[in-house]
């Protein structure tokens, strides 16, 4: 059971890692907040298609992983 889980926890980090990846950056970093690109950051597009998908599935893998990791320790340390 424990190695399931463990294997589990893996396969969701990787999940997570390429999620994140996947995604387009939100700004152009400082120098676009600088420069005027704020509004960007302040959400004033909506995510559609491809980058909602993304956005969701990175929230559903970073809980899934959140939980996974504490069931882990519980099983880890009993």
């Amino acid at each position: 059971m424990e190695i399931a889980l463990k294997i589990l926890l893996i396969v969701f980090a990787i999940g997570l890692i390429g999620a994140v990846l996947l995604q387009k950056g939100k700004s152009a970093g400082l120098s676009g907040a600088i420069t005027g690109g704020a509004e960007h950051l302040f959400g004033k597009q909506k995510a559609r298609g491809l980058d909602l998908f993304l956005e969701r599935l990175t929230v559903g893998l970073a809980a899934g992983f959140f939980i996974l990791a504490l069931v882990v320790s519980y099983f880890v340390n009993q």
